[in-house]
């Protein structure tokens, strides 16, 4: 029989709980595996969704902990890329939350998980994403691993967990790993959780350094000739926090900085978000958020989702500035900073962007969708010594190089605040919409999903099926005018999917995108097809420069390819018929 080993952060007993083995099951075994979501893991984990059951349980969570605490002691021990220059007598994990109901009951299992694979655990309570990648960097934390429970801006009956080590967060392929041996764990295990913890971990105020970095960012950087300390006295910025975590950078670092904060919307946590999904995307939570600059005169105002790794801003004027406005506010500021370096984002950007762009001096390198993936991308290219300091993608991910390679909302809003503030002090009355005032919009864009008619452990393959047809009708010209783009000069061929360097990275989900060119062999439009990694079907995203472009492009994606190959059979059409119809 297997002991459960919960060791004390504070004390040095420990506790045996007794459980029993049974044979592995398959079914458990993929019921496992399915909750990976690309880099993280994230499914149901509270009743309330019609036609989903309750996947993410204690049992599996506890698993998954216990699964990542060993891989994490593996690799400081074991890999040259991860070991410590020091010898690691305890290996210590910090676990945040967003504010979820199922947040409480689920990490009793992380910590279970933990002290079963023997790694010393620490509460940082309701937290954020990049708060939970810089508990490993702070001086006074330095952990050696760090997990956030959330499910971004999914419904509030999801949940989910996203690992860090010092080095950023983990790819595709070690969550896959890592779910693998769990899986085997869960598998063997008949009584498979102890929801007690005998010796609860330790409490950490994280969030208190955290915002405390933020603000000396702020201030160092602005250096203002007479408010050092309060350098955004005189500017009203609105905060909606979606009743996520992101309340704390109204009072714990706009407020302390002097800004006016009135007017800011859902700051304090609710776990069944009542009011809108915290999604700097979502179109009800940045029409809020601009009726409350606009009716404050505000200066700024500021989206967050729950766990804070992404945000959208808007301007002075009521301008909601997100997606591919957000990108090429971003490069305009980090531009200035570094001339002529590469932006990396994901191949659903607009035309518009990369001229925006390579008119200031950038290079543009489009990649593969899943902010992963980006980051990663840019990641490859400093080691190649081809300068990247910005990897965004149209959610509203956004990382840095200056920034440890994160992708972390705050600091992203925080470049902006500073733009702003300088702006100012320069003797401007604009505001930061001012920036990207040049950006040119798609005349029409358009996303539609296709669901994969499958069980749901084949969904993927089929999918996979799918979109490897849709490149050979491309490249056997079956579809006139349609080319698969290899993005320019821009280190990745074929439809960004197979990097040209010498260790390409794998592939964690199928996609091409294809432009499309008229008689003369101009591009007037895009379509962009990929492998969706959290649910059984395939996005299709478009977009044109000319009206009618987007009918005309799903009309001949609907008849000369999903018809025509018998694909109509594997997927549903629904939308793609649909917006013929009624475009």
């Amino acid at each position: 029989m297997p002991a459960i080993f919960v060791r004390s952060s504070s004390s040095s007993s420990s506790t045996f709980i007794s459980t029993t083995d049974v044979f592995t099951n398959d079914d458990d075994i993929e019921r496992i595996k399915r909750l990976q979501n690309g880099s993280d893991v994230s499914r149901v984990a509270l009743e309330g969704e019609k036609g989903r059951e309750v996947d993410l349980t204690p049992p599996a969570v506890e698993a998954i902990a216990e699964s990542f605490g060993e891989w994490l002691i593996a690799k400081l021990r074991d890999d040259d890329d991860y070991k410590e220059k020091q010898g690691v007598d305890v290996v210590k994990v910090s676990l945040g939350k967003d504010p979820r109901v199922t947040g409480a009951k689920l990490s009793v299992a992380v910590f279970s998980g933990l002290a079963r694979a023997g790694c010393l655990a620490f509460d940082m309570g309701l937290a954020t994403t990049p708060a939970c990648f810089m508990s490993t960097v702070f001086p006074h934390f330095s952990y050696h691993g760090s997990i956030m429970m959330t499910a971004s801006h999914l419904p509030y009956t999801r949940n989910g967990l996203k690992f860090f080590t010092r080095r950023g967060g983990l790819t595709s392929l070690e969550v896959e790993e890592i779910c693998d041996r769990a899986a085997r764990k869960y598998a063997n295990r008949q009584a498979k959780v102890s929801l007690t913890l005998i010796n609860p971990p330790t409490k950490v105020n994280l969030m208190s350094a955290y915002a405390n970095h933020l603000r000396d960012i702020i201030k160092e950087r602005i250096n203002h000739p007479t408010n050092y300390d309060t350098p955004l006295q005189g500017f009203q910025i609105i905060v909606n926090a979606g009743n996520g975590s992101g309340g704390f950078f109204t009072w714990d670092v706009l407020d302390k900085l002097g800004a006016d904060t009135f007017g800011s919307l859902y700051l304090n946590p609710d776990g069944m978000f009542p009011n809108h999904i915290p999604n700097p995307e979502d179109k009800k939570a940045m029409a809020l958020t601009r009726a409350a600059v606009l009716e404050n005169s505000a200066d700024l105002g500021i989206v967050f989702d729950t766990d804070v790794d992404r945000s959208g801003v808007v301007d002075n004027k009521g301008n909601p500035i997100n997606g591919d406005k957000l990108i090429a506010l971003m490069s305009s500021i980090v531009l200035k900073e570094h001339p002529e370096t590469t932006i990396v984002t994901d191949a659903r950007t607009s035309i518009g962007l990369s001229r925006f762009i390579t008119n200031r001096g950038g290079k543009h390198c489009l990649y593969r969708v899943g902010y992963r993936n980006v980051i990663d991308k840019g990641v490859q290219l400093n080691e190649d010594d081809i300068e990247t300091h910005l990897m965004m993608e149209t959610s509203g991910h956004g990382a840095l190089k200056e920034n440890y390679f994160l992708d972390d909302g705050a600091y992203m809003v925080v470049k902006i605040i500073i733009e702003m503030v300088r702006m100012r002090l320069s003797g401007s009355s604009e505001g930061i919409g001012n920036l990207i005032e040049d950006l040119e919009d798609p005349v029409e864009s358009v996303e539609l999903r296709m669901d994969v008619i499958s069980e749901p452990r084949y969904a993927k393959t089929k999918a996979v099926e799918v979109i490897d047809t849709f490149r050979r009708y491309v490249e056997e010209d079956k579809l006139e005018g349609w080319m698969l783009d290899s993005c320019g000069d821009c280190w990745v061929g074929e439809g960004c999917l197979v990097d040209l360097n010498e260790n390409p990275t794998a592939i964690d989900a199928h996609m091409y995108r294809v432009k499309v060119l008229d008689n003369e062999q101009n591009e007037h439009g895009w379509v962009h097809l990929r492998q969706s990694v959290h649910n059984p079907n395939i996005a299709v995203n478009m977009q044109s420069s000319i009206p009618g472009g987007c009918r005309s492009m799903t009309e001949i994606f609907k008849d000369k390819f999903l018809f025509a190959s018998g694909l109509d059979k594997v997927v549903d059409t629904s939308q793609i018929e649909q917006y013929v119809k009624e475009h």
